[in-house]
């Protein structure tokens, strides 16, 4: 009996979706965004944490414009233009929050809207 349940098991279609990378990149810019909200959230005590998120968001958008700065990406050219400007905004408006003479509130709108367009492009399936 238990060697049937477990050929049951093996055999069985999983219940794991198959992530797509427009699935996998939400993902990641959500992990980052929650990072960058909950930092701000904490006021300033949490200065510490608001860098290591503002650095992690740089990070990401630093492998975005790489990723778009390639001449083999998918992406209609006006598309990877508006994402590589994003990344430049992203990198330079992030000096301005570390220099504390910036709000989070734009760095969390630009992600917010990247994680719409992925998610409008099926970004669970």
């Amino acid at each position: 009996m238990q060697s049937q349940m477990m050929a049951r098991a093996a055999y069985s279609t999983q219940n794991t979706p198959i992530r797509t990378p427009r699935g996998t990149e939400y993902d990641v810019v959500a992990r980052v965004t929650q990072r960058l909200r909950a930092a701000a959230l904490l006021g300033r005590p949490g200065f510490p944490a608001l860098a290591e998120a503002v650095h992690a968001n740089r990070r990401l958008w630093t492998m975005l414009a790489a990723d778009v700065a390639d001449q083999d990406n998918p992406l209609p050219a006006e598309l990877r233009a508006r994402i590589f400007y994003l990344a430049e905004f992203t990198h330079d408006y992030s000096g301005r929050v570390l220099s504390k003479e910036a709000s989070v509130a734009p760095l969390l709108e630009i992600n917010a809207a990247v994680m719409r367009g992925l998610r409008a492009g099926g970004a669970g399936e």
